[in-house]
């Protein structure tokens, strides 16, 4: 990846809606280069999708809740099943392994209080776990769906 790539890249990832023709004259290059570049940032898998990003609250699911589970169990079984049991839970719109004091680190998003518990039964009905600790986002300070672009090639 060159400049350009990473020129296009910042301006998609601010916004995908963009008209090829404005991309293309905000990097400084024709329409059709610019559409194959884009084109290859895709076939290379550095674009993996374009979406779009909803509004939380006027979705009615502006209530965020950081859930910390632990668990005893780190068989393959027990793992595909509390995969299949998380994924099965829209509410639920992230979930990463962790290293450390927990396990797995859960963002949910629901209306209210009243739906996080209805997901938190949901989940324990899914799998068994050890321990669910779960905290409330009182306030969105940053957000963002952009990823850094200044360690492209470094490190390799």
């Amino acid at each position: 990846m060159d400049k350009k790539d990473l020129q296009i890249l910042s301006l998609l990832q601010r916004d995908a809606s963009i008209p090829m023709a404005e991309l293309a004259e905000k990097v400084s290059l024709s329409t059709t280069p610019c559409w194959r570049r884009v084109q290859k940032l895709y076939a290379d898998g550095v674009i993996d999708k374009q979406v779009a990003l909803c509004n939380p609250a006027r979705l009615n699911v502006g209530v965020t809740a950081f859930v910390s589970i632990r668990t005893n169990q780190h068989s393959d079984a027990w793992v595909k099943k509390f995969v299949q049991g998380t994924r099965e839970i829209p509410e639920i719109v992230e979930i990463y392994r962790m290293s450390g004091d927990i396990d797995y680190l859960l963002k949910v998003v629901v209306p209210d209080i009243a739906g996080y518990d209805r997901v938190y039964k949901r989940l324990i009905k899914a799998v068994d776990l050890q321990d669910v600790s779960s905290g409330f986002a009182m306030e969105v300070l940053k957000t963002t769906t952009a990823l850094p672009l200044d360690y492209v090639g470094v490190g390799r």
